[in-house]
């Protein structure tokens, strides 16, 4: 079981009141051992799933105090080793909102929506690096896909950082956040731009050292022509299980590599084929980036709901909610829109 290390610092005036919180709350660890003239610290040993009620409490209770933080540290190991105690039930007495909200986290055993936002927000920069690794990426992609190379076009599904914005893009949906939000759609822009672009390029240039060849003859591109319903279903798959790895705290690197599945080489095609003058076939390539990308980011924030992520006011909640609502209706009105043209381009084609 996961454990989280809460170091929170306070005025000493307020140290008998902190203390009450923390003593409310049954097989915690905490102690104090640290102090100076105006501030004191006490320490916190928690699962990781309780982490957030600690958190909430303390931000609920403190914020606007000078001197007040909270700082979480991941814990490596720790011993005694972390008992897996069955909570004793409780009478039929009524519970508290307290009780329930903790029972609620502790059985969704997710971190906390702090650590959620600082790691998913630094992942949505638009930093020199994401735009290294595009750039390989879409080169290391173009050149498996010209050259019918599998093992090649997973090698830059690998390096691809298309988890990041997308799943920042849910996240803000989640908890109202909009200028994570406008960094994510930023960041997602701007790499699926990169990508077009030296693709078109890539395509241009193959075109015109082989005028006799359409693209479509090599078997990898022809194969993101032609869409189905599978590829949909992938794309769904991938967003939730990114979203799921990122809030039990386990490592998205391959779950990265799922979404990159249905997102690098669809965008890479497109702009291969618009390159090479293939508008056509262009078109149906980007019906299938357009469809996973709806997927990818419908089953992001239906994940993420599902998983109790939600801001911690009420006021916060009531604008999380009509934003959810309002992603969801649209994510999937568009998402049943594109999986009809898709359908549609497929039947004229046989018919033809």
């Amino acid at each position: 079981m996961a454990q989280r290390f809460l170091k929170i610092l306070l005025p000493w005036v307020e140290k008998e009141r902190s203390l009450g919180l923390l003593s409310q709350y049954e097989e915690l660890y905490y102690w104090q051992e640290e102090f100076s003239k105006e501030n004191f610290v006490v320490n916190v040993l928690v699962e990781a799933e309780r982490s957030e009620i600690i958190m909430d409490v303390f931000e609920r209770t403190f914020t606007g105090i000078k001197g007040f933080h909270l700082i979480v540290f991941s814990v490596v190991a720790s011993l005694p080793r972390p008992r897996e105690a069955e909570r004793e039930k409780k009478d039929n007495g009524e519970k508290t909102a307290e009780e329930i909200k903790e029972e609620k986290l502790t059985k969704a055993a997710r971190v906390s929506r702090e650590e959620l936002f600082a790691s998913i927000s630094d992942s949505a920069r638009l930093s020199r690096t994401f735009m290294v690794m595009t750039t390989l990426a879409a080169v290391v992609a173009a050149v498996g896909l010209l050259t019918d190379n599998v093992a090649v076009i997973i090698g830059a599904m690998v390096i691809a950082p298309f988890l990041g914005p997308n799943v920042a893009l849910a996240l803000s949906t989640c908890l109202a956040e909009k200028e994570l939000g406008n960094r994510a759609l930023k960041t997602l822009t701007a790499g699926i731009g990169l990508v077009l672009v030296l693709t078109i390029c890539f395509g241009f240039c193959w075109q015109q050292f082989n005028p006799q060849t359409s693209l479509l003859t090599l078997s990898e591109i022809a194969a993101r022509t032609r869409p189905t319903l599978f590829d949909v279903v992938l794309a769904f798959a991938s967003g939730c299980a990114g979203v799921w790895a990122i809030t039990t705290g386990t490592s998205s690197t391959l779950i990265g590599v799922m979404v990159a599945v249905a997102l690098l080489p669809p965008l890479t095609v497109v702009g291969l084929l618009l390159g090479a003058g293939e508008l056509q076939a262009g078109l149906r390539a980007f019906l299938l980036f357009a469809a996973n990308i709806i997927g990818i980011n419908l089953a992001g924030v239906l994940t993420f709901r599902a998983r109790g992520v939600t801001p911690r006011t009420w006021w916060g909640e009531g604008k999380a909610k009509a934003a959810r609502r309002r992603a969801v209706v649209l994510w999937s009105l568009l998402l049943v829109l594109l999986v009809a043209v898709i359908f549609s381009s497929a039947a004229q084609e046989i018919m033809q």
